[in-house]
């Protein structure tokens, strides 16, 4: 049996993945979880000219069979808009088969997002990925207040998920309560992963 977290993102810049890949790190400091790190491809105005079958660099495509392996899923995107991108959401909206047979009900999830200023969209982006999740049948995992780094941050990090502002040119690299946060949200998904597939 895969004690697999899928951590599913898209990355344009570079922020999203490195968030991506503290939440891995996270997911690793729980005794026998592994992170299973997947990126969603660029759309294109035309999708069939979009991309080759594997990236030129960064994690693996996602397939189906991710979703499906997985006791957990952490999902991140950039915001557009004050909502997640649409590759994300165009691999999103293609999981009908996974929604009508019920594939991720039950498993933990938790959302994660990076955006240039402070107050560009990051809840409610976070927001817009849990709603297709909760739709999914996943239970929604956040950032407690008793992670002593909420409290503290002046940069990212929300209720809502891990969060990195990386600035205007993206400048700004993830600091240390943008990293801790990140990596305890990994912690907490991995270790409640463990518990509801009884493996504690």
């Amino acid at each position: 049996m895969s004690h697999d977290i899928l951590v599913l993102y898209y990355s344009r810049t570079g922020h999203t993945a490195q968030l991506a890949r503290l939440i891995a790190r996270g997911i690793e400091e729980v005794p026998g979880m592994h992170a299973r790190l997947r990126q969603v491809p660029p759309v294109a105005p035309v999708t069939e000219v979009a991309q080759p079958p594997e990236p030129e660099d960064g994690a693996p495509y996602a397939t189906r069979q991710d979703l499906a392996d997985c006791l957990g899923l952490a999902l991140g995107s950039p915001t557009r808009f004050g909502n997640m991108a649409a590759p994300l959401k165009y691999f999103l909206d293609g999981t009908g088969a996974e929604w009508a047979s019920g594939t991720l009900v039950g498993k933990p999830a938790a959302v994660f997002t990076a955006t240039s200023s402070m107050h560009g969209g990051q809840e409610t982006t976070l927001l817009s990925m849990a709603l297709p999740l909760l739709h999914h049948g996943m239970l929604l995992l956040g950032l407690p207040y008793t992670e002593p780094a909420l409290s503290a941050t002046q940069g990212g990090g929300t209720p809502y998920g891990a969060s990195h502002v990386s600035g205007s040119h993206g400048e700004r690299s993830i600091d240390e309560h943008e990293r801790e946060l990140a990596r305890a949200l990994g912690r907490r998904l991995a270790d409640t992963a463990r518990k509801l597939a009884g493996l504690a």
